[in-house]
């Protein structure tokens, strides 16, 4: 293969990075509470998203006060900011964005996250613990413990590093990471302890009006086109065909653009990711018959156990949740 020599001087380079880190010739910045950093060593989306939101749910519930930063793939803005839920998903990103509509809790974008970090808990210092979004290889931010999600689909692809493969860096990395998450039925070249994960859903909103629901056998009354945005385009149209339904599938790269003229004309499904980035044009007529599938994370095993002891192993008086 023509690509395989850059891909063993991507390979070195990696190598020599992570080495810099170690030996402290580059430096990691520590921010002053736990950071959890949940992501890939592949290129391409594998249902992080998702994940952080149950991650929200469970630290909440164990009565911590989770914020997060991303560097806000897809979105224009490099210096820091905070994301609501009403941002412009060409600035911030549309992960972020989605992550700001559901998880309520403070979210901060920006190219270097210990900056966003550190705004973040300027702005809210009742924050006790962070969610580093996609920051596996972002070493400039030290971090607490560290959770790599893979696509149970595809799995680590050929096994090689960019660009004649999928990996940015070498599979050896899995075994270093607290915990590795599988997102689907999986390939059997994968850690043997990783979790497996699930997306489910199957009640979709209406982009014009979430409150507005729909089950798939209502929505099949008429021919439907399926459109996807994100890593993994047939995990969606694979779901829907879960659900029953029939559909014309429309696989776009992750964090394409999609303005509404660039829909097809009839019925739409979408994913949530998708829909976030057509909010704020919600009154086109392109978007009267557009619906999104809103999905949560079930995740096996004893993952959330693992985490919250792991953590608890960092909390301190003035990191720690408060108790009534």
């Amino acid at each position: 293969m023509s690509l395989l020599p850059f891909s063993l001087l991507f390979g070195l380079l990696v190598k020599l990075r992570a080495r810099a880190y170690r030996l402290g010739l580059l430096r990691s910045e520590r921010l002053p509470v736990p950071v959890i950093v949940v992501g890939n060593i592949t290129a391409g989306g594998t249902g992080k998203t998702p994940l952080i939101l149950a991650l929200v749910d469970w630290l909440r519930t164990a009565g911590w006060r989770p914020g997060i930063v991303s560097r806000g793939h897809g979105g224009k803005r490099r210096q820091a900011m905070p994301v609501r839920a009403d941002s412009d998903p060409a600035l911030a990103g549309d992960e972020p964005v989605l992550l700001a509509r559901r998880c309520a809790c403070p979210v901060w974008v920006g190219r270097r996250r210990v900056e966003a970090g550190r705004r973040l808990l300027a702005f809210h210092p009742e924050v006790n613990v962070i969610l580093a979004d996609d920051g596996l290889q972002h070493y400039a931010l030290a971090r607490d413990l560290e959770i790599a999600v893979v696509d149970g689909m595809r799995g680590l692809g050929n096994g090689w590093l960019l660009p004649a493969g999928p990996l940015r860096e070498h599979r050896q990395r899995l075994g270093r990471v607290d915990a590795v998450v599988v997102n689907g039925d999986g390939r059997a070249d994968l850690p043997v302890h990783a979790f497996r994960m699930r997306l489910l859903g199957a009640v979709f909103h209406a982009l014009r009006d979430a409150t507005r629901t729909a089950t798939a056998r209502e929505l099949a009354d008429r021919p439907l086109h399926a459109v996807a945005a994100i890593g993994n385009p047939q995990r969606f149209f694979d779901h829907l065909t879960a659900l029953g339904l029939t559909f014309a599938a429309h696989a776009l790269s992750d964090h394409h653009p999609l303005p509404p003229e660039a829909l097809p004309p009839g019925r739409v499904l979408m994913t949530e990711k998708d829909a976030v980035k057509l909010m704020s044009h919600a009154r086109a007529p392109e978007l009267e018959d557009c619906w999104y599938l809103a999905v949560d994370a079930h995740v096996e095993g004893g993952l959330k156990q693992r985490i919250l002891s792991r953590l608890s192993t960092h909390r301190d008086a003035r990191h720690g949740p408060q108790t009534a």
